[in-house]
């Protein structure tokens, strides 16, 4: 049966995934403490981090499986860990060559710029471009070109960043120069059809574009992509409780605490939980950014494996229990997606006065019986 496969169809799925002795989803608002409703004290795990394990996979496997060039190019990650969203738009623009602003170029003939900006070459944002003809010999001969892209969030970024703020604060003249060049560049003509045309480039070759959608009118326009593939927060059958653990380290941070025997730290877990999470895919928006079955298979797949890519002494044990997915004949869909969702039911084990720590505690009911005319469904992984 590969109808979940099959990208022209809607599908609705119901994911299962445990964890033991581990935080499935840390809450910087809370110290890192696990993730709670404050009201029924179970657990969640945000959209966001799932996405996180998704993109990683994908990432991986587009770098060890991929089978081919052609294959590898359309899995590029656009929210990478630490990437520059802006950056990952201006490949757009330079692929498919669309001007990215009005540019200002000038000739760099004082030392007391020349000096700092090589000692800036590493910092200066791509939109920048710096050419020191003979950097070796000492001479004045470089030129400095600002593309015109940067918005003035970014460019109070740059300004402010550490070390060049330090250097403006030092050395007027460099100062004057790089504020000079700025106001002389524009910023590129609004063009609807460029936009559309960077977009499509985005989804042709950002695996996450396509299927989770994203914002890309920070900087360069590239407008806004709903993705085909939505995700809810994950909730824990049963209440959890997270626990803030005290650990000693034979290690000190600082050389003045040599003297001291141990040092204390934190680690943060839940003894076991059994999260279940719902997502939603649309062949309507997949069409329109270019999902295909093989993007459809990595999906599943990522679902199933991306555990593997997760592993920490943090997270503890985590592993998916169950993949169910049920496929509709056509784009509209045959039935409600949360009447399909009732059919699997995991009774809660609090309510017989029972502590769950692993998950044969628990009993995954799944009505597939005399399902909606045109539903299909789908077990990809169970237990």
């Amino acid at each position: 049966m590969t109808k979940h496969l099959d990208p022209n169809i809607r599908h609705d799925f119901v994911l299962l995934f445990d964890v033991v002795d581990g935080n499935p989803n840390g809450d910087p608002d809370g110290g890192n403490m696990p993730r709670t409703d404050v009201e029924t004290s179970q657990g969640l795990v945000t959209d966001v981090a799932l996405k996180r394990k998704i993109r990683n996979y994908i990432a991986t496997y587009a770098d060890y499986e991929a089978a081919s060039d052609e294959e590898a190019a359309r899995l590029k990650i656009f929210v990478e860990h630490r990437g520059v969203l802006n950056d990952q738009i201006r490949r757009a623009y330079i692929a498919e060559k669309i001007p990215v602003g009005t540019s200002a170029k000038a000739v760099v003939e004082d030392n007391k710029v020349l000096v700092p900006l090589r000692e800036l070459k590493p910092y200066l944002p791509t939109a920048f471009v710096f050419v020191d003809n003979d950097e070796e010999s000492g001479e004045v001969d470089a030129t400095l070109e600002y593309s015109g892209e940067l918005s003035e969030d970014e460019l109070k970024e740059f300004y402010e960043f550490d070390v060049v703020a330090e250097s403006f604060k030092q050395n007027k003249a460099f100062s004057k120069f790089i504020k000079d060049l700025v106001k002389k560049a524009g910023k590129p003509e609004k063009n609807r059809l460029n936009a559309e045309k960077a977009q499509k480039w985005m989804c042709q070759n950002f695996y996450d574009v396509r299927m989770f959608g994203a914002v890309m009118s920070t900087g360069l326009n590239a407008g806004q992509v709903r993705g085909a593939m939505q995700l809810t927060f994950a909730r824990s059958i049963d209440p959890v409780q997270p626990q803030d653990l005290a650990i000693t380290r034979v290690a000190v941070t600082d050389a003045k605490d040599r003297e001291k025997l141990q040092t204390i730290g934190r680690k943060t877990m839940i003894p076991y939980g059994l999260f279940r999470g719902h997502g939603f895919y649309s062949p309507h928006l997949a069409s329109q950014t270019g999902v295909n079955k093989k993007d459809l298979e990595l999906f599943w797949e990522s679902l199933v494996k991306m555990w593997e890519f997760d592993r920490s002494a943090s997270r503890g044990m985590m592993a998916p229990r169950g993949l169910y997915v049920f496929s509709h004949d056509n784009k509209l869909g045959c039935a409600p997606a949360h009447k399909l969702f009732e059919r699997i039911q995991i009774p809660k084990l609090q309510d017989q006065g029972i502590v769950p720590r692993q998950f044969t505690d628990y009993s995954v009911q799944v009505d597939d019986q005399n399902l909606p005319n045109g539903v299909t469904l789908t077990r990809l992984i169970e237990g």
